[in-house]
């Protein structure tokens, strides 16, 4: 019942300065502004690519607000788009789920996910925009990957044979990715149970179950990365060594708070189940 990573919606302190970045990274264009009684904010949208970036700052009591009290910016949700939005209302209902609304769109918060703040909102096709493709990915850490997959399944009506798991013993966890529509599509929620010594591991550590980061696909990783430098903004390349133009890391302190993973269009699909479809420069590449 989901088809798309749709958006991301970020707790900022300044939505100005916050869709510049975008403008500058990404290309992206300012489509809209609103307020949000649900949410507790003041959004201006973002688009680069097909994605939308909601930039949120907290108006009143309320989800924004109190993310901000406690984690200042960041990734506050993630947003997936469904055929039928009226029947995704429902079938949440049937499941027990505890839905507002939030114009025509529907918000879960946190307690109603595993640490995932949740917009659903009706698929609208859009022209892209900018430098980039579209997201495609939003990382959720869990305290346990089997238990929340078999929820995120139940309450979202996945498929659980699209499903791809993965194992890194590189960044030190395991989980699953929960592709909606494969090989058609990347988009999926990457469910992560976390050990070791990690960045991912301290931020487990200090939020629990929670929403981690996102991913977009880019067709020029080196012409992103030049942008970036321009701008003094902080990033390293996932495989500086072997594949620079393969993909890369923005840091949290370049991005108003949000950790965001960027990789070549279909590179990703070398750690989701379909390497065959992932290009020239992943052969041989096998682990995440």
């Amino acid at each position: 019942m989901l088809s798309r990573v749709d958006r991301v919606l970020l707790v900022v302190r300044d939505r100005a300065a916050a869709a510049r970045t975008w403008q500058d990274y990404f290309g992206a264009e300012v489509v809209r502004e609103y307020e949000s009684r649900t949410l507790g904010a003041r959004a201006t949208v973002v688009q680069a690519g097909e994605s939308e970036f909601e930039l949120l700052e907290p108006s009143g009591t309320g989800p924004a607000r109190e993310f901000q009290s406690a984690w200042g910016q960041g990734l506050f949700a993630a947003g997936f788009s469904t055929p039928d939005i009226q029947e995704m209302a429902r079938h949440l209902q049937m499941e027990g789920i505890k839905v507002a609304e939030d114009g025509d769109r529907l918000f879960l918060d946190g307690l109603q996910t595993v640490g995932m703040p949740t917009i659903l909102s009706q698929d609208t096709p859009r022209e892209p925009v900018g430098h980039i493709r579209h997201l495609y990915e939003v990382t959720n850490v869990v305290p346990g990957w089997e238990a929340a997959r078999d929820y995120y399944t139940r309450i979202f009506g996945l498929d659980p044979t699209r499903f791809s798991d993965l194992k890194s013993k590189r960044w030190g966890y395991e989980g699953t990715l929960t592709l909606f529509n494969p090989p058609a599509q990347l988009d999926r929620i990457e469910i992560t149970q976390v050990s070791g010594e990690s960045a991912m591991q301290r931020f487990y550590e200090k939020r629990g179950a929670s929403l981690y980061m996102c991913f977009i696909e880019t067709d020029d990783v080196m012409a992103l990365a030049a942008r970036l430098q321009e701008s003094d903004a902080r990033f390293v390349h996932s495989e500086p060594d072997r594949a620079p133009e393969a993909g890369l890391f923005i840091h949290p302190s370049s991005l108003h708070g949000m950790l965001m993973g960027v990789s070549l269009t279909n590179y990703a699909w070398v750690w989701s189940g379909r390497p065959d479809l992932a290009g020239e420069l992943a052969k041989g590449r096998k682990e995440h």
